[in-house]
């Protein structure tokens, strides 16, 4: 119980003072998380928009994948991105192994299913209530699946947010196409994996605060961002009712 003490003491003591190494570790972090999210959602974004409107043989099968992708574990990712980056690889002209760029595509590949599968959906459900609408009007397949998903933005953020919380917990693919290089490629999973095995657990303890921190404020914002989007639509439900009487 005291080793658990001093070092959750210790472990405040670093965060506290902004501990270079600690700060250094969880901005790389941050750095690949975010390259690889904004690569994730652009990409699966206009993919899943697509997906839920267009009609083309074939389609089920492309959704079972997308949806058997889902299950995807990271460390069979990082060793598909693993062999294509490597000399021998049909990548590896590229140098990009134990880099910043691996550790971005590793991530970009492990999230695009889940944000193509979440985009799908949402649309999908938006092109079921108001899609007639917009074929009626003369809307083609890739002008309503833009229109839909501009309506639904507001459930995009959730998607964006629950994108990065995913990226940013991740530690198998960035592992493996990392090497956790000190100072060069090592996050903040990585290095608790890393630091717990060492014993310093201060260290291990200060990253993993830290990363329950991002997940808490993520899951905040997202909270919040339903909350928002509830009283918006229960504020048009009310409008339009009082304009009907």
């Amino acid at each position: 119980m005291n080793t658990l003490l001093e070092s959750v003491q210790t472990a405040l003591r670093l965060i506290i003072s902004l501990d270079p190494v600690l700060l250094a570790i969880v901005g790389r972090s941050l750095a690949v998380s975010v390259t690889a999210c904004i690569l994730a959602c652009t990409l699966g974004m206009a993919a899943g928009a697509w997906l839920s409107v267009a009609q083309f043989r074939g389609k089920p099968a492309v959704l079972t994948l997308l949806n058997t992708s889902l299950a995807l574990p990271s460390v069979v990712v990082g060793l598909v991105v693993y062999l294509l980056l490597s000399h021998s690889g049909p990548l590896g002209f590229l140098g990009w192994l134990f880099s910043f760029k691996a550790m971005v595509l590793a991530q970009t590949i492990l999230v695009l299913p889940f944000v193509t599968a979440l985009v799908r959906q949402t649309v999908g459900d938006a092109e079921a209530d108001h899609g007639e609408q917009l074929r009626s009007l003369g809307a083609p397949a890739s002008m309503r699946g833009l229109l839909l998903l501009w309506d639904e933005r507001f459930a995009l953020v959730t998607i964006v947010i629950a994108a990065f919380g995913r990226a940013i917990s991740e530690v198998g693919a960035v592992m493996v196409v990392g090497g956790n290089i000190d100072g060069y490629t090592r996050v903040m999973t990585t290095a608790i994996a890393l630091e717990t095995s060492k014993g310093d657990l201060p260290m291990a303890m200060a990253l993993g605060l830290v990363l329950l921190t991002v997940v808490l404020v993520l899951n905040i914002l997202g909270a919040i961002v339903r909350r928002w989007r509830e009283q918006r639509d229960g504020a048009s439900a009310a409008t339009f009712a009082q304009e009907a009487l």
